[in-house]
């Protein structure tokens, strides 16, 4: 699992088993840090021609397998197969396309083990938005709460209707846009949302980001670093305050969106994941403005739920059960998403 936030390739040996439910372990776990060539190859790849991505494709799946061999021989692992959701480069459903690189036969030759990937496709393919793929996991191994919410690159949330249908949506950019400010401070992140404490909110800045037009339109919906660019960024960018200031003003810009998509719920449990979970002060207004009993997991779940998930996504996949709902992506229906690829038993992989 690659975020948008650019923390690194996460990678978790997962385990699965099903009784009267599913039930999940995370036995080992790591993120592998991107140098800056990695950084820089991914943070750019949407500027490349179609060949160019493609090269970019094969050699992110050939890194991918090799980080995997490394994985395998340090803690001494078999598995079943490798799910990999890859890195998003392009998400523009409405246009009816999504890329996510790490080419699936490269990962599997390297690696030698079976790969399900590129999840994200097929739903695109039927109408779909292709996206959040997570809330059918939220539904069947953490159904004891009433909220669902990763706090990555962009949040999500997941939660079933009076109905009992699962829906999801995308709410706003969060890392994707805290990561590249605290960047400007020499810094990798904002920890604890220290620097954003220091802030002051600029109301102009506020208002104009709470009105930017996705945040009016009816799920499902979703983003991309796309949108980003050019809707967000072009608002931020616009003001010639310190970054602390816009710091603090898109916190509370993410607080706002956020409580707004759960106002209408009362007073939920909401389970939070991502490396957002880990930004106190962010919570702190999250908490301030909404009604939720904020429930924070194991730092394994926090921080590698959607790798585990996308694992699951794949072990459904391979028994040819559904995992991805229209409810949360409004495709034409339910599907099993992903492409299989199979290892060639005679290829050698070496690091």
């Amino acid at each position: 699992m690659s975020g948008t936030s650019l923390d690194g390739l996460d990678i978790a040996y997962c385990e699965f088993e099903k009784k009267k439910t599913w039930q999940y372990r995370i036995i080992y776990a790591e993120t592998k840090k991107y140098n800056h060539s990695w950084k820089s190859k991914l943070s750019h790849a949407f500027k490349k021609g179609q060949s160019d991505l493609k090269r970019l494709d094969t050699l992110y799946g050939k890194f991918i397998g090799k980080e995997i061999l490394k994985f395998k021989k340090k803690y001494k692992i078999q598995a079943d197969l490798v799910a990999s959701h890859g890195h998003t480069i392009f998400h523009q459903p409405q246009k009816k396309y999504t890329l996510q690189i790490g080419d699936g036969a490269s990962i599997s030759s390297v690696c030698q083990w079976s790969v399900v990937c590129d999840f994200r496709s097929g739903d695109v393919a039927l109408g779909g938005q292709g996206a959040p793929l997570v809330p059918i996991v939220d539904k069947m191994l953490f159904s004891g709460y009433d909220l669902c919410m990763n706090l990555g690159g962009f949040a999500n949330i997941s939660f079933d209707n009076p109905k009992g249908t699962r829906i999801a949506f995308d709410i706003c950019p969060v890392n994707i846009v805290l990561n590249e400010l605290a960047a400007k401070m020499g810094k990798e992140y904002d920890s604890g949302g220290k620097m954003a404490a220091k802030g002051r909110i600029h109301e102009g800045l506020l208002k104009e980001l709470n009105a930017l037009h996705f945040y009016k339109i009816q799920p499902p919906k979703s983003l991309g670093r796309e949108w980003v660019e050019q809707q967000f960024l072009p608002v931020l960018n616009s003001v010639g305050i310190s970054i602390q200031d816009k710091l603090r003003t898109v916190v509370e810009h993410i607080a706002i969106q956020i409580s707004r998509a759960i106002k209408w719920y009362g007073t939920p449990t909401l389970l939070i994941t991502g490396g957002g979970a880990y930004n106190r002060f962010l919570l702190k207004r999250i908490g301030f403005l909404t009604a939720c009993k904020i429930v924070l997991p194991n730092d394994k779940t926090i921080q590698f739920k959607e790798a585990m998930a996308f694992a699951f996504l794949g072990v459904l996949k391979k028994r040819g059960e559904i995992n991805i709902l229209k409810s949360v992506t409004g495709a034409k229906r339910d599907s099993s998403g992903g492409e299989m690829y199979f290892p060639d038993q005679k290829a050698e992989s070496s690091l």
